[in-house]
Order: C-alpha cells, then structure tokens, then sequence
C-alpha cells in the first residue's frame, strides 16, 4: 500500500512514549497514516506528534483507567474520523523472584500488560470495524511462549495476551484482522521498570548486549499493515539471531 493510499487511514499506538511505540509510530507515519500517540508521559508524546506532523495527535492515557482510554476514542473519532488499526503496546516487565512483597507488581503486569490491550481493544472496538478493514496489532513476548524463573507474572500476562489474541481473531475475521508480535530481547527501556534490585541488574545486562533495535520490530509491523487484506499475518515471533530462548 502506497503513502496516499495510507493517508486517510488512523492507527492507535498505546505505549507511544518510548521503545516499540515511539518507532512504531515513526514508522507508520512514514507509510502516510495519521497516528493517535497514547501514553502516560504527556511531554514526550506531545514532542513526537510534533514530530510527526501529518495531523498526528497527543493523548494523555493510561491504558489501567477506562474513563481515559474512552475518552481518548472519543477524541480519536471526533479529530480523525476514527482508528483503522490499533496497536497494544504499552506494557510494563516487573520481574523478580516470587513474593508477596511484590503483589503490588503483580497486580501492575496484569492490569497494564493483559486488562489495559482488552480495555483499549473494547473502546476502539467499533471504529476497528466500522471502516473497510480494521487491524489490530497486539504485543507479546517470548515470555508468551517460554516461562523462566522469576517471570512467572510477566510470563502469565503474554500467556494471556496470547490465548485472547487467538479468540479475537477467530471472533473478528474477516473485518480485523489480528496480528500477535512476540519479540525476544529488544533495546528498550523495560528493564529499568524493574524494582527488585538484583534482578534489574542481571536483566540489564542482556539488554545493554541487545542487538535487536525498537525501530527492525516497527518495520516487521508495517509490513504485516502493508499486506493485501486477504492476507492476514496472524503471529510474528522475533528473536535476536544469538538468542538461545
């Protein structure tokens, strides 16, 4: 599909601030699209849309609180005449060893990682579909397919993302079509998310050594957008070329 063919079409990036939402959404742009940018950290969202320009719009949103992420459809719908794709990505990786000193970490992974992608899918649901074709692009992990020691949560919620995912795309076909990203070790900032101290350290490492860079994973999405509709690329599963799980 062509940079005019794209121009009308709007894509939903949740998690634009930083990472894989931030190159995703310079990537899109660049294919024509006009991009929504939901984030928490208003200032770097604000920063990109301005960036972007194209009419690409900021949106103060945590995908854990409903009332924001609807009434960031509303704004969607009434600025950009409605989303064409959506893209889950915010997410957060809070690992380390099992405890109940870490419930609160638990509850944060499992709230942002699997209820924040079903809450923003259900708010965007209706312009997903009412157009000529939505897309909606959700992202894993290998942690979806893989569960190591002291990631049993994260593991849980890609798990999760991942069975939803499969639902979605029987449910919704053919009018969206459901693509599910599982990257391995990408340079990003998640580890820094991580307040067990230990863990961080030793999790930090394998990302300062990562080869795999925010802005390849973005170009395996716009591929996956830029296909003929009656192809849907239905999972993606990436890994750095060294890494061993």
């Amino acid at each position: 599909m062509t940079e005019n063919q794209n121009s009308s079409r709007v894509a939903v990036i949740t998690g634009a601030s930083s990472g894989i939402g931030a190159a995703t959404a310079r990537a899109l742009a660049g294919e024509g699209y006009r991009v929504a940018l939901l984030a928490r950290r208003r200032d770097r969202i604000d920063a990109l849309a301005a960036e972007l320009g194209n009419g690409s719009i900021a949106i103060q949103a945590d995908v854990t609180d409903r009332d924001q992420l609807a009434a960031a459809a509303q704004r969607v719908q009434d600025e950009l005449g409605g989303a064409d794709v959506l893209v889950n990505n915010a997410g957060v990786m809070l690992l380390g060893p099992f405890s109940s000193d870490r419930r609160e970490d638990y509850r944060t992974m499992v709230e942002a990682n699997l209820l924040g992608a079903i809450t923003a899918t259900e708010v965007f649901l209706d312009q997903l579909t009412s157009g000529d074709g939505g897309d909606l692009i959700n992202l894993s992990s290998v942690a979806g397919r893989t569960a190591r020691a002291t990631n049993g949560v994260y593991a849980a919620t890609k798990w999760g993302i991942n069975g939803w995912s499969e639902s979605m795309r029987q449910e919704l076909l053919p009018e969206v079509r459901v693509t599910l990203i599982e990257p391995g070790v990408v340079d990003t900032e998640l580890p820094s998310h991580i307040t067990d101290e230990a863990t961080r350290e030793q999790v930090q490492k394998g990302y300062d050594a990562a080869t795999v860079t925010p802005e390849e994973v973005a170009e395996v999405i716009a591929f996956v957008l830029a296909r003929p509709r009656h192809l849907a690329i239905n999972e993606v599963l990436l890994r750095p070329a060294d890494q061993l799980a």
